[in-house]
């Protein structure tokens, strides 16, 4: 088939859904594929960051789509206000269709890949363009029928689950991301894959210097870390946040350092560092499982995701878990424990080879029939 155009959607409000689909253009993109489009749904508060525009080499076009609401700490999420008002911003999100589709229509790509962005499931609903469409992330494995979910909780596996079906209506195939090698499940449409690396992951030489790694998904949370540096100063730490300052690194104290999100500069502190402390996102979970870093996880309050993310990374054997930032006893763990990265590594040996194989077969194919939620 001649056309090779490929336009990705990106679901904004994380940086893993970002790194992953900077992955995904350089896995296609060497195979001969053009990404013509790359389009991230985000709310208005949410800046996309500088290192996503230097890496995709297509033009990146922001439309609005739904999100969480925080405290106003910007630490936990508040589900009932993120539900009131995304249901009010509706009228906004039939306009971000509108673009989505004006967007189709300009490029009349080969396929569509979508990042977990909820609207292009919603543009599939009601548009239902022929273009086949392949949605990936982690969270479709919460659809697969032989993922554990931690006990209890039902009505947020449930919503999850919703959520999740959402983001993927009409698709031809569901890849789902996994720490872990799994059965496909053919009825549900869902391949398991491995994760999504970027090329730059591989090319970092791990090292062991004096520090540890923090990364945090809501700013909010700066003021438990200070806290914790204030009676820890002795220990090295540098943070990687959302930052609306104007500056790169932020010094606080003797021994902690604040830098603006910077994927490159991110990944060489975490080839370096002793461990890190994240809040739950898959992604960044990955990346330090893959340089032999345990990591410790804690998850925004309110996200179930990142709860169960949490859970499953320590099953996977990344690390440790808690409810609260206590990095005194992530310290105590690494001086512990003994990361092996080689299982890990090895389930990521073929993943470029399993990629290139789903887009390929999916290609040419009209669109499939309406999922079932």
């Amino acid at each position: 088939m001649n056309n090779r155009k490929i336009v990705l959607v990106v679901q904004g409000e994380g940086r893993g859904h970002m790194t992953q689909a900077i992955s995904m253009a350089e896995i296609l993109e060497s195979a001969g594929f053009e990404i013509c489009s790359v389009l991230v749904g985000c709310s208005s508060k949410r800046e996309i960051p500088d290192f996503f525009y230097k890496k995709m080499k297509a033009p990146v076009t922001k439309f609005l789509s739904p999100n969480f609401i925080t405290d106003r700490k910007n630490k936990s999420i508040r589900v009932a206000s993120s539900l009131f008002k995304n249901l009010l911003m509706l009228p906004v999100f039939s306009k971000s269709i509108k673009q989505i589709d004006a967007v189709i229509k300009e490029h009349n790509p080969a396929a569509i890949i979508n990042f977990y962005d909820p609207l292009i499931g919603l543009y599939y609903f009601f548009k239902r363009p022929s273009v086949p469409l392949v949605c990936i992330a982690h969270q479709y494995m919460f659809l697969h029928p032989l993922f554990k979910f931690p006990a209890g909780h039902r009505v947020d596996r449930a919503a999850v689950r919703v959520f999740s079906q959402l983001t993927a209506l009409r698709s031809t195939r569901k890849l789902a991301i996994s720490f872990y090698s799994m059965e496909n499940h053919d009825k549900a449409k869902i391949t398991v894959v491995p994760p999504l690396l970027r090329k730059d992951v591989f090319e970092q030489q791990e090292q062991h210097k004096d520090y540890y790694l923090i990364y945090l998904l809501n700013n909010g949370y700066k003021d438990e870390i200070v806290k914790w540096h204030q009676q820890n100063q002795h220990i090295v730490a540098h943070c990687f946040c959302d930052m609306p300052e104007t500056y790169d690194t932020l010094k606080y104290g003797e021994n902690l350092y604040f830098h603006k999100l910077n994927d490159k500069k991110f990944l060489e502190f975490m080839a370096g560092s002793k461990g890190l402390v994240s809040t739950a996102g898959f992604e960044s979970v990955c990346e330090a499982m893959y340089l032999g870093k345990p990591v410790f996880m804690v998850p925004v309050e309110g996200h179930f995701e990142q709860f169960v993310n949490a859970r499953d990374a320590h099953k996977a054997g990344a690390g440790i878990f808690d409810k609260r930032f206590d990095i005194n006893k992530f310290v105590e763990y690494v001086s512990t424990c003994k990361p092996n990265s080689d299982l890990f590594r090895k389930w990521l040996n073929n993943s470029t080879e399993m990629f290139l194989k789903e887009i390929n077969g999916v290609i040419g194919k009209p669109h499939a029939a309406p999922d079932a939620l």
